[in-house]
């Protein structure tokens, strides 16, 4: 594989891993948001899922962002009678976020990124080698 190549499937990866911290920071933010009247939903979690993708100009496979889909687990109930959307029990519906989860997925994203990173800055190193050896 040549190193233009190896670039572009390193930037799709960093692109997808880009977007997927974006979804995941997105959870997090909205870990604590219910509704405001009863009977209403809380902010349901979203999943990012991947797609390969012939890239047919580099001739290679790389990956993409297939769509951003929610997940359907279900909600938790937390015991808050005072709180404005809490049913007749006094139960309140919360998001179905779990933040050990996210910080994990969070974490593992960032790696992939930092990986991707390091596959280009090698890349771009290389080829700035080359041309300086062409060069004498």
């Amino acid at each position: 594989m040549d190193l233009y190549k190896a670039m572009t499937v390193s930037a799709a990866g960093m692109k997808a891993q880009g977007t997927r911290l974006k979804v995941i920071a997105e959870n997090l933010a909205n870990a604590n948001t219910t509704s405001e009247t009863p009977g209403d939903m809380p902010y349901r979690r979203k999943v990012v899922t991947f797609q390969n993708m012939l890239d047919r100009q580099a001739g290679v496979d790389t990956v993409r962002v297939n769509k951003i889909g929610v997940d359907k687990s279900d909600f938790q109930r937390k015991y808050d009678p005072t709180h404005p959307s809490a049913d007749s029990e006094g139960y309140v519906l919360m998001p179905n976020v779990n933040t050990l989860v996210e910080a994990m997925d969070m974490r593992e994203a960032q790696r992939s990124y930092e990986a991707n990173l390091s596959v280009i800055e090698a890349s771009r190193t290389m080829l700035n080698r080359t041309v300086e050896l062409l060069r004498t």
